[in-house]
């Protein structure tokens, strides 16, 4: 979680990633951010997220975040 937490704090800082649940529902976190992310995770986890992975709800929170991380490792 902590990795995922200071990967998401590259993209956009200044966001509760620890306590915060709807980051793509609430606006915390746009398109051009989920693009940088992606990016980032694919590069620091060795994955590949692909389109069929760009949902909403991979990326609401860490938990979901992680979740689809261990999924593609």
């Amino acid at each position: 979680m902590k990795e995922i937490i200071e990967v998401l704090n590259e993209v956009k800082e200044g966001i509760d990633y620890a306590n915060e649940k709807h980051l793509v529902s609430d606006g915390l976190i746009t398109s051009f951010d989920l693009v940088m992310l992606i990016s980032l995770l694919n590069e620091k986890f060795d994955i590949e997220i692909t389109v069929v992975d760009v949902i909403p709800e991979n990326f609401e929170s860490v938990e979901t975040i992680e979740a689809l991380v261990n999924k593609l490792k």
